[in-house]
């Protein structure tokens, strides 16, 4: 990443008591929550959002929201290369093009999701430690930190929590373990991982040898019976329990 790691807001809007705050970090194009009567700085969450998505996608505003009114954390979200603010590449569109086909002819999409995925993590990853270092020095931001991120989001985050030690906790599930595995042996963090029963997409048997390669002596695995874009949406509840839990212990 070829940037200068200088933190600037674009803009602001206040919703219902939590303030947004769009900010770019050189050319990449972020979003950040947090409580407009905040008193002083609170834990950190980092929201990798799912394919296809963007900083400020519905999921990742409603977990947002979430953990800023229910938590009382701080919430950061980042565009991913190729996705909301950030342009697509000639590799993005033919990966892209790539997946969209499999989709059409009923072919499996996990080992094209698996490679561009892992793609876009080598990029995403140095990306989120330069704008978690510019995070962490702005008056209502604070630590531990926490991770929270589904599908594209863990194939992203896996690769993060095993080199960036400041992370403290983490959720995340739905993704294939064939080049995670090596790097989740790595990671000790607690870990709270939801899988989908009946994943047309990802074999049971692979969600669970992904959750198993967790190194976390504290991992706990959240089995819900659907399809894979059946996640339920009490799982976000969830989520934001455990980060009050690790990141917030004297509440």
């Amino acid at each position: 990443m070829n940037t200068p790691h200088t933190l600037r807001f674009t803009s602001t809007t206040t919703v219902d008591g939590v303030v947004q705050r769009e900010f770019t970090v050189g050319e990449l194009t972020g979003a950040l929550w947090s409580a407009a009567d905040a008193a002083g700085p609170a834990p950190l969450v980092l929201l990798g959002h799912g394919g296809g998505n963007h900083r400020t996608a519905p999921a990742m505003v409603g977990r947002a929201r979430r953990l800023v009114v229910d938590g009382g954390l701080v919430a950061a979200s980042l565009d991913a290369p190729g996705h909301g603010g950030r342009p697509r590449t000639d590799h993005d569109e033919r990966e892209i093009d790539a997946m969209q086909r499999a989709m059409e002819t009923g072919e499996p999409v996990g080992p094209i999701v698996v490679r561009y995925n892992g793609h876009l993590a080598e990029q995403a990853v140095p990306e989120w430690r330069a704008v978690l270092d510019e995070l962490l020095r702005l008056p209502d931001v604070g630590g531990p930190v926490g991770y929270y991120g589904i599908n594209m989001g863990t194939a992203i985050g896996v690769p993060l929590l095993a080199v960036e030690p400041r992370i403290r906790a983490a959720v995340l599930g739905q993704f294939w373990p064939e080049t995670l595995v090596p790097l989740a042996r790595r990671i000790t963090v607690p870990i709270e991982f939801d899988l989908q029963w009946d994943d047309e997409h990802i074999d049971r048997a692979a969600g669970l040898e992904l959750f198993d390669a967790f190194a976390s002596t504290e991992k706990t695995l959240h089995a819900n019976a659907g399809r894979h874009k059946q996640l339920p949406r009490f799982e976000a509840d969830s989520a934001v329990r455990f980060f009050v839990r690790h990141l917030r212990p004297a509440a």
